[in-house]
């Protein structure tokens, strides 16, 4: 299953779930992640049915070597960053200005973050956990996107699936080191344990950034089997969130 978000005129975005595609074992089966030991081809050809399904052009993704850090780079194609290459560029964020070209962010209880101002022809693409929260990778992102013409007044920014605060358990001191950075962060579990909340905190970093035009997916992938989620399962795929520009203007549903 695929849903699809909508965020903008022009502008196109999805989530992706766990059901749909090829892999077995622990990854089954709409596994999009490369490099969590699923098979290589299953992987690819995970990619093109999500393409496909899209209405994309076939490898016109851009996909990043996530490393929970909050560096962002401009893209021009899809050779800029490539996710299944060794040695591929360590970078958490994407912006790009290029029709037709999809940015994609990989997760599995980390949040995936998609903006896009419709009026600049700016879109962008974060991967935003723990560390990478802590250390406002969804800031920078705003902040590559003004550089590229948007304005944070017409941003429109989607969060998607994600631990949710009330399952995401957290050692007390790691708690308070991440709410000393992001305060909204900070929860409770449902257990009375310390929790972190990262679509609260993220919410709160583009309020801080100027963006108020956000919706969040309130589904929780511990709690979700139709997600991956590394915290309830270990060994286990990715899904993904992807956003471009496309020159529509749709109201989507579950597709």
């Amino acid at each position: 299953m695929i849903t699809r978000v909508a965020l903008a005129e022009g502008i196109g975005a999805a989530f992706t779930a766990r059901a749909g595609g090829v892999s077995e074992g622990p990854y089954d089966s709409f596994n999009l992640g490369g490099a969590v030991g699923d098979d290589p081809a299953a992987v690819r050809a995970n990619r093109s049915r999500a393409e496909t399904a899209l209405g994309l052009a076939p490898g016109r993704t851009v996909w990043m070597r996530q490393v929970h850090g909050a560096d962002v780079r401009v893209v021009t194609g899809p050779d800029d960053v490539d996710g299944a290459a060794d040695g591929a560029p360590a970078v958490d964020a994407l912006v790009t200005t290029v029709p037709g070209l999809a940015l994609a962010v990989l997760v599995a209880d980390c949040a995936p973050v998609l903006l896009a101002d419709s009026v600049a022809g700016v879109v962008g693409a974060a991967h935003s956990g723990r560390p990478g929260t802590a250390l406002g990778v969804v800031p920078a992102l705003v902040a590559r996107m003004r550089e590229q013409g948007a304005e944070p007044g017409r941003i429109s920014a989607a969060i998607g699936p994600a631990a949710c605060g009330g399952c995401y358990e957290v050692p007390a001191a790691m708690r308070d080191e991440v709410a000393a950075a992001v305060p909204a962060a900070r929860a409770t579990t449902r257990a009375g344990t310390p929790g972190l909340d990262i679509r609260a905190g993220i919410v709160e970093q583009l309020a801080g950034c100027g963006v108020t035009d956000v919706q969040v997916d309130p589904r929780c992938t511990i709690e979700t089997p139709k997600l991956f989620s590394y915290r309830r399962e270990g060994r286990t795929g990715r899904f993904a969130g992807y956003v471009w520009l496309d020159g529509g203007a749709e109201r989507y549903a579950d597709a």
